[in-house]
């Protein structure tokens, strides 16, 4: 009987922690990147990003959300996004989902963001 690590030699290995820390600081730097056109702060700092899963495939799957349903944007940030995450030469895709719920309120804006906003 074989076991799965031999039925199947081309099987992702386990992402170790450190790698995985390590992938998910790249991550961090490349959504910080990405701005909204109409707020001046970039996609992480504004809350925007839901949910990121890195599989153990190295493909990264991403849940964002945009400030407003109507955004003019809707249909090129989750490319940027992705294109963005793409220039990590570690992974190997990226797919980009918009969500709306839960909706989209200042409370998810990081502390930086609101001070860039000169929200508080």
């Amino acid at each position: 009987m074989m076991d799965d690590a031999t039925a199947n030699p081309v099987a992702a290995v386990a992402l170790s922690q450190q790698e995985l820390d390590r992938l998910t600081d790249q991550l961090i730097d490349k959504l910080k990147t990405v701005f909204d056109p109409e707020i001046p702060v970039d996609i992480y700092e504004l809350g925007l990003i839901y949910k990121v899963d890195v599989s153990d495939d190295r493909e990264v799957a991403i849940d964002m959300t945009l400030t407003a349903p109507g955004c003019p944007v809707a249909g090129e940030m989750p490319i940027w996004v992705r294109d963005a995450v793409l220039t990590i030469p570690e992974i190997k895709a990226c797919k980009v989902d918009l969500v709306f719920e839960p909706p989209w309120d200042q409370s998810r804006m990081s502390d930086e963001a609101k001070l860039q906003l000169n929200m508080f």
